[in-house]
């Protein structure tokens, strides 16, 4: 029999047991009953053995669940030993979800690792320990390796235009990259604009370039451009304009000075520096040394020209310039020893009536020569001549009649000479008054006398009268004569025989008289041709002397010979000149000379030899630099120096720090091109080149950074499991500001969704199955989203139902164990009403047995909870209620 005792022991036992299983409901799993004998001691037991797994088992899944959500240590798995049963599955299948969940995460992470670390040539199995992916994570796997190979033909688009721009200087390169949207599409975009400009940019620059070192300055750089390339096109441009002012002004000068023969000119070539100002500094200075010299030389050569001996070239000069003063100064001494040797004899003879003079000229040579003994040949004749004529003369005069003119003559001479022998013959009879005057006139030289014949008639008074007539007149005729040509002697041709005259006095007066027209003439032709050359510098001239004969007929094809061999050479030379100061250097100068003028020639062509090598090697470097890209090419330009030495190693210094310049930033940025951030532009540089390094060696630290702070927003993220992290990168704009937002906002969105899936994890590990993710979301991490939320509800209904069954087993168990060894009907109804009914928390109970006694059937109250029994029983029959 069961004592109240035992009654009231079972029931509180049976309350703590409620109590509990409450308190486990609501995941309270530290409760434990206390333990007792009996069978209340072994239920208290049995449940506080269940309590203590159901708490080893939690407190299990929560570290596995810290250690594989929050450590990132995917290898971590339940221990399924010491547990059986359902205990044994659930183990296993929180160990398969880890397994299914983590190989793939893994899997994801090796790939997004090795696509941080600049690796993509990596790619996410789609095959797991030979099971196919399947669902999410299949078109996870699809997905990240569509994207790695979207990023590795971005990277090697990128990569090859880069290459080609930067290393093979290969313009005109577009990036194809083909499937990809938004970011890196607008990246590929950015990158085929930035290729598109800057292939439009220099290639205008070097077209402009290119036509600059070939002489063509006409052309500008016209592209859109700015920042530094549009710096950079302005300063060419205005190169240009400095460059094609400065070709005009020396053109100018040269076409004046070499084919206009305009002296003076200055080339302007206004905001000029350096050697553009050096070179415009010395051809000024040559054109006015020029200037200075060739119209001194001009103006001692008009001097010349002129008659005036006593002018010489006094500018400074140096080479063959001053060898071409000291023949023009040696030239004016001899012409000037010629006439005043000429003018001497002259004088002597035709003034001072000195015979025998001889002109002494030392050091000439050629026509002056030739002239000089043409002078004194003419000087011996006549004093021959006139000597043999002033003998007889004389010896007529002092009345000895015997003796004649006997030396060779010809002409008028000769003809002077029969006259004089004739008239000896007639003057043998005439008194001592036609002797005295025909001594004082033909051998003193007196002019004027008459003869003073007293007393004579008939044909000696006429002849008397005669000679005096003939004395008179002949006194006027030679004073006539004897002006003009000493008139002549001494330059001046103005004058002319004016006195009457007859017979050989007559062809005389207009023999001289002609003579002295055509010795104006000529010196006028001469005067002319020389001022035209030498002072007006008009070439092509010849002297028009019409009707001279002999010397003045040589004189005159002389003069005219060295102008027209003068013209040749001149024109050949500023020809050559002038295409030398218009950029073309194929002409040569190819007319004969010889002396001072051979040398200039040579000189000249010499010169166009070296300018067009200069301009060949510069065009070449120009042109391997500027066009072909090719670097390192150095002008080799032999034998200049000077001007044109400096100008060649300037080019050759322009191109190799250019060359190092470009190189250096060529391999920086292919560096930059093919992930290699660790190095920098380290060539020393100045101006726009130096404004360049520090904007590429600033770019290089920015993507540095950017891609240190990708890598290690990747690295805590993708290996160590910290979330939260964000790329701060200082300094940065423009796409790569928007990448560093975007892998931001990537990384604050997975960091959300992640920790919200922790938490409901984690909640879920610790037995409450109560949360939701409620994190927004979009794409598969929206559906994970689903389906663990899913996969909650069902394990809460899972749980629910496990619960159920072991709220049902386990009281089972105890009434069972309470009913055990009751044979008395009605205690075990009593015993199931106490205990039933409260245990599923029923207000209400009543337990009724069937009564057959009497054979009527009716239902009598056995036990009750909550109720209380009326007086008289009840009865049921059939069809009642």
């Amino acid at each position: 029999m069961t004592t109240a005792k035992q009654m009231t022991d079972e029931a509180a036992v049976l309350r703590e047991l409620a109590d509990a299983l409450r308190r486990v409901g609501r995941g309270d799993l530290k409760v434990r009953l206390p333990r007792r004998a009996g069978v209340g001691g072994e239920v208290a037991d049995a449940f506080n053995d269940v309590v203590s797994l159901q708490e080893r088992q939690n407190l299990e899944v929560r570290k596995i669940s810290r250690i594989v959500g929050r450590d990132g240590r995917l290898t971590e798995r339940l221990d399924e030993e010491g547990v059986d049963g359902a205990w044994a599955d659930h183990a296993r299948a929180i160990n398969s979800l880890i397994d299914d969940l983590g190989r793939p995460t893994t899997e994801i992470s090796r790939v997004i690792v090795a696509v941080a670390d600049g690796d993509l040539t990596q790619h996410m199995a789609l095959e797991i320990d030979g099971r196919p992916l399947r669902g999410e994570f299949l078109r996870i796997g699809r997905t990240v390796n569509t994207m790695v190979d979207q990023l590795s033909s971005f990277a090697d688009e990128v990569t090859r235009v880069a290459r080609d721009v930067g290393t093979e200087g290969a313009l005109g390169g577009q990036a194809d990259v083909r499937g990809v949207a938004g970011t890196w599409r607008d990246l590929t975009d950015s990158v085929n604009t930035m290729a598109s400009n800057l292939t439009s940019q220099v290639r205008s620059i070097s077209q402009v370039t290119t036509a600059i070192a070939r002489g063509d300055l006409s052309q500008k750089i016209t592209v859109s451009a700015k920042g530094e390339v549009a710096e950079l096109a302005y300063t060419i441009n205005s190169l240009t304009d400095t460059l094609r002012t400065f070709a005009e002004q020396v053109t100018r000068v040269a076409r004046e000075v070499g084919t206009e023969g305009k002296l003076g000119g200055q080339a302007e070539v206004p905001n000029v520096a350096g050697i553009w100002k050096d070179l415009t500094d010395n051809v000024n200075s040559m054109a006015s040394n020029l200037t200075a010299q060739v119209r001194n030389i001009a103006q001692v050569s008009t001097a010349v020209a002129k008659g005036d001996l006593s002018q010489k070239i006094t500018v400074a000069a140096q080479g063959e310039i001053l060898e071409l003063k000291n023949t023009m100064n040696t030239m004016v001494d001899q012409l000037s020893s010629f006439a005043e040797e000429v003018t001497r004899v002259a004088r002597e003879v035709g003034t001072e009536g000195k015979l025998g003079g001889q002109a002494q000229v030392r050091g000439v040579s050629g026509t002056w020569r030739d002239l000089t003994e043409s002078v004194n040949q003419l000087a011996g004749n006549l004093t021959a001549q006139v000597r043999n004529i002033a003998q007889v003369s004389t010896a007529v005069a002092k009345g000895d009649l015997s003796q004649k003119i006997t030396v060779d003559a010809r002409g008028e001479i000769l003809e002077l000479k029969s006259t004089v022998n004739t008239m000896v013959d007639q003057l043998s009879s005439f008194a001592d008054e036609v002797t005295r005057v025909a001594r004082e006139v033909g051998t003193e030289g007196k002019l004027g006398g008459q003869a003073q014949v007293k007393g004579v008639l008939g044909t000696w008074r006429d002849l008397t009268d005669n000679v005096n007539s003939m004395a008179s007149n002949l006194t006027s005729q030679v004073r006539n004569i004897a002006s003009v040509t000493t008139a002549v002697a001494k330059g001046d041709l103005s004058q002319k025989i004016t006195v009457d005259a007859r017979g050989e006095i007559l062809e005389l007066k207009s023999t001289v008289n002609t003579m002295v027209d055509q010795l104006s003439s000529f010196a006028d032709e001469v005067t002319r041709v020389a001022r035209e050359v030498g002072t007006e510098g008009k070439l092509g001239g010849q002297a028009q002397v019409r009707g001279v004969a002999g010397t003045w007929r040589d004189l005159t094809d002389n003069v005219n010979f060295m102008a027209s061999n003068l013209t040749a050479q001149v024109r050949n030379i500023a020809q050559v000149s002038t295409a030398v100061a218009r950029g073309d250097l194929s002409q040569k100068i190819t007319v004969d000379a010889q002396g001072e003028i051979l040398e200039l020639k040579n000189t000249m062509n010499t010169m166009v030899d070296q300018l067009s090598s200069f301009a060949e090697e510069v065009t070449r470097v120009a042109r391997e630099v500027g066009t072909e890209g090719k670097l390192g090419g150095q002008a080799q330009v032999r034998g200049v120096s000077g001007t044109w030495r400096d100008l060649t190693e300037n080019v050759n210094f322009m191109a190799s720090n250019l060359t190092s310049q470009v190189r250096n930033i060529a391999s920086v940025t292919t560096a930059v091109a093919k992930g290699d951030l660790s190095q920098k532009i380290t060539v020393d540089a100045e101006g726009e080149i130096l404004e360049l390094k520090n904007t590429v060696n600033t770019m290089v630290d920015q993507l540095s950074s950017f891609a240190e702070e990708i890598t290690r927003v990747g690295r805590e993220v993708g290996i160590e499991g910290k979330l939260g992290g964000l790329a701060r990168v200082k300094g940065v704009s423009g796409t790569w500001r928007d990448l560093t937002e975007n892998v931001n906002q990537l990384a604050a969105t997975l960091t959300t969704q992640l920790r919200a899936i922790a938490q409901v994890s984690t909640s879920v590990t610790k037995g409450d199955l109560t949360q939701r993710i409620t994190v927004e979301a979009q794409g598969e991490v929206a559906e994970l989203k689903d389906n663990i939320n899913q996969m909650i509800v069902t394990l809460r209904e899972t749980t629910r139902k496990n619960a159920e069954q072991g709220w049902l087993d386990s009281n089972l168990a105890r009434i069972g164990g309470l009913l055990q060894g009751q044979r008395d009907l009605g205690e075990v109804c009593r015993m199931i009403m106490g205990e039933v009914t409260p245990l599923v928390e029923g207000q209400l109970g009543a337990f009724f047995l069937i009564d057959n006694d009497e054979a009527i059937t009716r239902l009598r109250l056995t036990a009750s909870y909550g109720y209380v029994a009326r007086t008289n029983e009840v009865v049921f029959g059939p069809g009642r209620d």
